[in-house]
């Protein structure tokens, strides 16, 4: 089996809830090729992820390190341009192999530059936003290179074995048709490629006004439409990353896009295409926890919480070894619970994340309270509250600030007079906007509201949330960003 066969293998078992025997495969052959060594620090790189355990983001940073060095010690430090391979008269299969091996290797360290820089964000520290952001420039550097040059070697390709029948001369020159580089392996190789380069396109597309400036300084693009294409292009490809991109596709459609109301007040947009995908993969992984996670954000979003509950409930079982998707799928559980003012079991999902989860304890514990008054146990309740203020860790954490701010009393005051909800006039204002968009005759007021929102309040809970929506809102008004 080659190497790209098996990367992809061991990404599949991976996401058919076979952690440690992906684990394993990777290890075992860590040290085959660069590819292989990409895959363990992958899946290093996943573990540091779901524990947030500062032993295993260390671990993930030495490996991605060590498979970074790996790909570089071979390399020239740049790939020469296309033209200049072709033009040279020397052996056809030494060039055009070290031309996709080189290409390959380039994408790889790109993928360890932007799993580096998501480590070094996780700090939460000045410095290390300032570091993630110059290794993101330099992964994109190479994202962007290594697209526009595969690309190029595909329409070279292209016109090569086109003419190769005309001319009887295009044997001695056609070193890609006819030594080693075929359509399949550039075709993986641009799949490899678009992954990064599609989520870089997604990712900043969707960037608040008030970052742009440092973003363009980075010199990053922001084309959502490029960005899904790309993603779209790498989850049917052969590469390892396909399976990634697929669920890339699910995490847009089923939780970015009505998380930041980038359809407006239409929460059912998207789902068309994440049924298409899920229906189109599911059965390739019949074991996954996360392709049942994602169906049951499906079924949440048409209101079908029974349903919903339901899948959340069987992810959670499949993720056995898997504490964080467990984690994901409490939280799902916890609020659906909520929507069926089952409360009782919704305090036991939020409990348990209070307890187990290392993101944000003085929210869950804020959650927790709300629904142990719920069931009617407000001693309890009261209690818990006092917790919050002990387990308030993050100042620049908009949930952890808004959960601090209502304790038991406060809550119960603000049912009376509530001057201290700041929010409720600006998020009022977003959404009648997004309302009276909706008719042609009422635009131009609506626009006013969604303008006022945004210059005419400040200082209130979830305020940078709330901007990326209106940016949202008024993109698409002037049809600048596609949905």
């Amino acid at each position: 089996m080659e190497d790209a066969e098996l990367a992809l293998a061991g990404i599949n078992m991976l996401l058919n809830n076979g952690f440690r025997e992906s684990d394993q495969l990777f290890k075992k052959y860590r040290n085959h090729s660069p590819l292989m060594s990409f895959g363990a620090s992958f899946v290093s790189f996943l573990n540091a992820m779901m524990t947030f355990e500062e032993e295993k983001m260390q671990l993930a940073c030495d490996d991605l390190k060590a498979t970074e060095k790996l790909c570089e010690s071979e390399e020239a430090g740049v790939i020469e341009t296309i033209k200049n391979k072709i033009k040279k008269n020397v052996d056809g299969r030494k060039s055009t192999l070290s031309m996709i091996d080189r290409l390959q290797r380039q994408i790889i360290v790109a993928d360890c530059q932007v799993y580096l820089a998501v480590l070094s964000f996780v700090k939460q520290e000045l410095s290390a936003y300032i570091k993630g952001g110059w290794i993101l420039r330099k992964a994109w550097k190479i994202y962007n290179k290594c697209y526009t040059d595969i690309n190029t070697l595909q329409e070279i390709y292209q016109k090569k074995t086109t003419q190769e029948s005309l001319t009887s001369d295009a044997a001695n020159d056609n070193h890609i048709a006819a030594e080693g580089v075929t359509e399949d392996s550039l075709n993986r190789l641009k799949g490899a490629v678009s992954f990064g380069y599609g989520l870089f396109h997604l990712c900043i597309s969707m960037v608040p006004p008030n970052l742009l400036k440092i973003i363009n300084l980075l010199g990053f693009p922001g084309d959502r439409l490029q960005g899904l294409s790309s993603l779209m292009y790498a989850s049917e490809s052969k590469d390892m990353k396909a399976p990634l991109a697929t669920l890339a596709l699910l995490w847009y459609h089923t939780v970015v896009r009505p998380f930041f109301a980038l359809d407006g007040s239409d929460n059912k947009a998207g789902l068309k295409e994440a049924k298409e995908i899920l229906a189109k993969k599911e059965s390739a992984y019949p074991n996954s926890s996360l392709f049942m996670f994602f169906k049951g954000r499906i079924q949440r979003l048409e209101c079908q919480i029974n349903s919903a509950l339901t899948s959340f409930h069987t992810a959670l079982e499949l993720a056995t070894d898997q504490r964080e998707i467990q984690h994901v799928c409490l939280y799902e559980i916890g609020w659906c619970s909520m929507i069926e003012m089952n409360f009782k079991d919704a305090f036991e999902s939020f409990e348990r994340l209070k307890n187990e989860s290392r993101w944000s304890q003085c929210y869950y514990a804020y959650l927790t309270a709300v629904c142990q008054g719920a069931t009617g146990d407000v001693n309890g309740a009261q209690n818990v509250f006092k917790e919050v203020q002990k387990l308030f860790k993050r100042k620049n954490n908009q949930i952890e600030q808004f959960s601090v701010k209502k304790y038991f009393q406060r809550a119960a005051k603000d049912e009376l007079c509530r001057q201290s909800n700041l929010y409720v006039q600006p998020y009022a204002c977003y959404e009648l906007g997004c309302i009276l968009l909706d008719n042609p005759e009422t635009v131009p007021r609506g626009k006013t509201l969604l303008l006022q929102a945004k210059e005419e309040f400040s200082g209130y809970d979830f305020e940078n949330r709330l901007h990326v929506r209106i940016h949202a809102a008024l993109a698409s008004l002037r049809e600048v960003v596609p949905q």
